[in-house]
């Protein structure tokens, strides 16, 4: 059996006797200490996943001793630049022993993929309609103005009238400059 539990914004894989080194906690050595953000128990084959926690599940361990880390050198340096920055440090820890791991909640099975089908199509019934009431009309005879039918008659009377007396102008054109033509033919006989 094992459980993964969530602390000092880490996650450590547990069983019990374990001893874990974990960020420090504010508590005595010899006190017991619960974990109650378990994510994760394994039992026998038999899985409990959270969602993030699994409920009700609690970690229990006793608290050995609180102490420091080994140092660690952070060094600084831009080169060419006379920058050089050396510092320690030494991170505060809590070494603890795991007692006993505690699902209050039966696992539960593995469920098998629901298949997702497709439901048919309901068609909306359709509303009855309520028959329209007819309504009589009386028949309005259609009225022509004189005016705009005169206007579009001389509209289209005038471009004719235009063509007309273009074509006549051409005619008599026509005419002047065939008989000037005949005279000076004369002329030059």
């Amino acid at each position: 059996m094992f459980a993964v539990i969530k602390t000092g914004g880490k996650q450590y894989r547990v069983q019990v006797g374990d001893i874990l080194q974990i960020e420090k906690l504010i508590v005595e050595e010899g006190q017991k200490v619960t974990f109650d953000q378990v994510l994760l128990i394994e039992d026998n084959g038999k899985t409990l996943i959270g969602t993030p926690f699994v409920e009700d599940a609690q970690v229990t361990g006793e608290i050995i001793e609180n102490f420091k880390d080994k140092k660690v050198i952070v060094f600084k340096k831009k080169r060419r630049k006379q920058y050089k920055r050396k510092r320690g440090h030494r991170q505060e820890l809590t070494r603890i022993k795991i007692d006993e791991i505690t699902p209050s909640v039966k696992a539960a099975p593995k469920r098998k993929p629901v298949r997702v089908t497709k439901e048919p199509e309901k068609k909306p019934v359709p509303k009855k309609e309520k028959p329209k009431p007819v309504v009589k009309t009386k028949e309005v005879k259609e009225k022509k103005p004189k005016k705009k039918e005169t206007a579009q008659v001389v509209k289209k009377e005038a471009p004719k009238k235009a063509k007309d007396k273009a074509a006549t102008k051409k005619k008599t054109v026509t005419k002047a400059a065939a008989t000037s033509k005949k005279s000076t033919l004369k002329k030059e006989k």
